[in-house]
């Protein structure tokens, strides 16, 4: 969004730009087309969900009994929320990027571009 800037006058690009600060996920389907925004802020809750305690305890108590099932000695580690912070900023800065490129033989294609 350009604006200008109230004491110059001189036009500069707003931070507050949608456009700027959206991942968009494409999906394409024999009869069906539509486009998800999704907000970096929205990215931030779920990244801070996802990194909860609270969330670690109960992913690892919904998995244990299938873990147990097929053998397997496997816990899901607790991310760190300080380490995910980077990756999301460096993300804001990589705008047009093709993250995902998916296509199924039946047609169904999707995308995720920031």
């Amino acid at each position: 969004m350009l604006m200008l800037s109230r004491q110059t006058e001189i036009p500069f690009l707003s931070s507050l730009n949608s456009d700027l600060l959206m991942l968009y996920i494409k999906v394409k389907a024999k009869d069906v087309r539509f486009t998800i925004p999704i907000p970096y802020a929205i990215l931030n809750i779920a990244f801070s969900i996802l990194s909860s305690k609270l969330f670690h305890q109960y992913a690892n108590k919904w998995t244990k009994e299938h873990f147990e099932r097929k053998k397997l000695g496997f816990t899901i580690p607790l991310i760190d929320k300080k380490t995910l912070k980077p990756i999301v900023k460096e993300l804001k800065n990589q705008k047009g990027i093709l993250l995902v490129d998916v296509k199924a033989k039946d047609g169904t294609e999707i995308k995720v571009r920031l």
